[in-house]
């Protein structure tokens, strides 16, 4: 039974759908990031860089327990465990390995930020209403959006003609694109992308998980303080 540290968020989603999507059993403990559960020291054993996703599996290399902090380290980790959804080929897989590594340092970085900047800051105490920092990660969101939608022209997922841990890593950034102030209107093919990865029942399973959870912390001061502290 691998733990998995959650909290469903973008990044959370990545590793419940990797696993209902591989069919591994886990179980979910809970990170509640708006109460600072991120910053336990048992948690920071597994996740040094206080951020939840991480996940602790019994059976790791040669048999022995591992723990994994960082989603795409753990979803490069499962695909090479189980031998699924990274890619059929060598070049598959460096294809895979782009698209995965374009939403860590791309687009969950970016929609992260205009996450922050459009919902969060301007409800803060004080406010902080920055029409120079919205209108930037509002414009690179929509620059990743295009780069995005150009790649699903010629392909049907992400990374080729098949569905991988690239397209896990992505859909949960992506399918919250309204909250981001973006428009599919010119994004047909990531349209199209998003209604077919949306529809699959691990998608669903994964997104499900603890959906009573998430909230958007508007208002919170506490919990704003536990998500954007600086320690």
């Amino acid at each position: 039974m691998i733990d998995l540290y959650y909290w469903p968020t973008p990044n959370g989603w990545k590793t419940t759908i990797c696993l209902e999507e591989m069919g591994l059993d886990y179980r979910v403990n809970l990170i509640d990031i708006g109460a600072g559960d991120q910053f336990r020291p048992e948690f920071l054993k597994i996740a040094p860089n206080n951020r939840m996703p991480a996940l602790i599996d019994p059976d790791g290399p040669d048999g022995a327990a591992i723990s994994i902090f960082e989603s795409g380290a753990i979803l490069q980790y499962l695909a090479r465990k189980t031998g699924k959804f990274g890619g059929p080929t060598e070049r598959d897989r460096i294809a895979v390995d782009q698209w995965l590594m374009w939403q860590m340092g791309g687009l969950g970085p970016m929609a992260g930020q205009a996450h922050h900047f459009l919902k969060y800051a301007p409800n803060m105490d004080p406010p902080n209403d920055l029409p120079y920092a919205k209108d930037r990660y509002r414009a690179e969101t929509a620059r990743l959006y295009g780069v995005l939608d150009r790649q699903l022209a010629k392909h049907e997922f992400v990374a080729g003609d098949f569905y991988s841990i690239a397209d896990m890593s992505i859909w949960g950034w992506a399918s919250l694109w309204e909250g981001q102030q973006q428009t599919l209107d010119d994004k047909p093919n990531l349209a199209r992308w998003l209604e077919t990865v949306s529809a699959r029942p691990a998608v669903i399973a994964g997104r499900a998980v603890a959906a009573e959870k998430r909230g958007d912390f508007k208002g919170n001061k506490a919990a704003q303080d536990a998500l954007f502290k600086r320690d």
